[in-house]
């Protein structure tokens, strides 16, 4: 839910999922960290629509299977490894972190773009990854590992 910490729009999709019809399609709006969409998920949402992949791209701020990559940080000046190592989308396979950040700092649209198809790439691979957990019944171990892995809303 737009703009209610985690823990509060938890609690209401919890309420909420116990009364909505199960057969039907259940829609969050503003869902947009990948532990919250997890977390949604396992309590029966089904549908999710958020800007936060696109506006943390277009800010330097790129989604990774290890967390949060802030392109623009300086430790990134000479870095030549993609976004991340894990990810195959056009974005990784091409240019380095240290290429993005210099294509940041000198104001090409460009940047913004990237990282978001970046960051576009990694939440199509996370739905897919939650749904052939939910198709195998394993979801709940992919929860409790993923959850584990990376905190998106820590810098």
């Amino acid at each position: 839910m737009i703009g209610e910490p985690s823990a509060v729009t938890n609690e209401i999709v919890h309420e909420v999922s116990q009364v909505l019809p199960a057969e039907k399609p259940r829609y969050l709006m503003g869902c947009g960290f990948p532990e919250d969409i997890i977390e949604a998920v396992a309590h029966g949402i089904d549908l999710f629509d958020c800007v936060l992949p696109t506006r943390n791209g277009r800010t330097g701020t790129a989604f990774t299977s290890r967390g949060k990559v802030i392109v623009k940080a300086s430790r990134y000046a000479t870095d030549r490894a993609p976004l991340d190592r894990n990810c195959d989308c056009y974005t990784c396979r091409n240019f380095s972190r240290a290429y993005l950040r210099h294509l940041f700092n000198t104001g090409e649209a460009l940047a913004g773009r990237l990282v978001s198809f970046h960051n576009l790439y990694f939440y199509t691979q996370l739905m897919s990854e939650i749904r052939m957990n939910i198709r195998k019944g394993t979801y709940a171990e992919f929860s409790a590992r993923t959850r584990r892995r990376f905190d998106f809303r820590t810098p």
